[in-house]
């Protein structure tokens, strides 16, 4: 008889950042440092990675280039870690089918945000509810439902939970909105074993606060695991104190990439540790101003993170 998989026996669970996509300096997809990014991420102590998320500019991809990035990531992984594909698209249909194709590629799960497009395209909760069904109705492997406050949609812990309960594949919840602690405790206190996979997100700024109220993952950026990963261990080990002081270690580069780097955070830090070639995003995303970049390095030498070494 298969296990039966709960909150107490999750599939997946621990650190799956989420990895950059790698252009050259025209533009174009880096596929060699895409490679050496992930093989830095996995040496860097990952349980997972997430690939094609926001934090990935996959919004700046065409549907080319994202079957190419998740066949090559998949490919070159090759099975050392479970990956997560991000297949967040308006269309149910197109959703249901980039989910079999990630599934099909060997993907562990898809992470799907609900259906929004711009400031004011939103869809009404019933919708909602049949849109992540028929993605669940495509695919075998399990739904991250995304709920961040880039869609502007309001997805209720109730509702969240009555999906969890209801739809098969729908699991795994990655709660990056304010007050995520809170939503984090309703959702379990409402979903129980059907939230198989309640995290943390939002580049672990809320990161200490959410493990207190259950989160068992987290999907942070992709640049120093090695740091946030034993913040995560210890606090699963119950070791507070430890878990604790590591947090505050780690905290000014969580600020930094949350609050000033962002998206390329990731990418400035690779590059200046000889990960990847070129850290620009793609045009029209500006880049980093400069003294930003630089209070970046600083702090970040200050903790002496693998991706500041590992091609060294």
């Amino acid at each position: 008889m298969p296990a039966t998989h709960s909150l107490q026996n999750p599939r997946y669970r621990g650190i799956f950042p989420v990895v950059p996509t790698t252009f050259h300096e025209d533009g174009t997809l880096d596929l060699d440092s895409q490679k050496h990014c992930l093989d830095f991420m996995i040496d860097a102590g990952v349980d997972g990675v997430c690939i094609l998320a926001n934090f990935s500019e996959q919004f700046s991809l065409s549907d080319a280039e994202r079957e190419v990035l998740t066949r090559t990531s998949l490919e070159h992984v090759a099975g050392r870690v479970p990956v997560i594909v991000t297949t967040t698209h308006y269309g149910t249909r197109v959703c249901a089918e980039r989910s079999r194709a990630a599934q099909d590629m060997g993907a562990a799960m898809v992470m799907v945000m609900p259906p929004y497009h711009g400031a004011t395209f939103r869809v009404p909760e019933a919708q909602i509810y049949e849109f992540y069904a028929r993605v669940s109705d495509a695919i075998r492997i399990p739904i991250m439902v995304q709920d961040a406050p880039a869609s502007g949609t309001v997805l209720s812990a109730p509702f969240l939970a009555r999906m969890a309960q209801e739809i098969e594949n729908l699991a795994y919840f990655k709660i990056e909105v304010p007050g995520a602690a809170s939503k984090l405790r309703e959702l379990i206190r409402l979903g129980g074993d059907a939230i198989e996979g309640p995290w943390d997100g939002e580049e672990a700024i809320t990161l200490l606060a959410d493990l207190d109220a259950g989160a068992t993952g987290a999907m942070t950026g992709g640049a120093f695991p090695d740091g946030i990963r034993p913040i995560i261990e210890a606090h699963r080990q119950g070791d507070m104190d430890q878990a604790f002081a590591l947090y505050q270690r780690w905290l000014p580069l969580i600020n930094h990439e949350n609050r000033q780097g962002g998206i390329l955070t990731a990418k400035a830090l690779m590059k200046e540790g000889g990960v990847i070639a070129c850290e620009a995003g793609r045009h029209p995303f500006p880049a980093m101003h400069s003294e930003v970049r630089r209070g970046l390095i600083d702090v970040a030498r200050r903790l002496d993170p693998l991706v500041l070494r590992w091609a060294r």
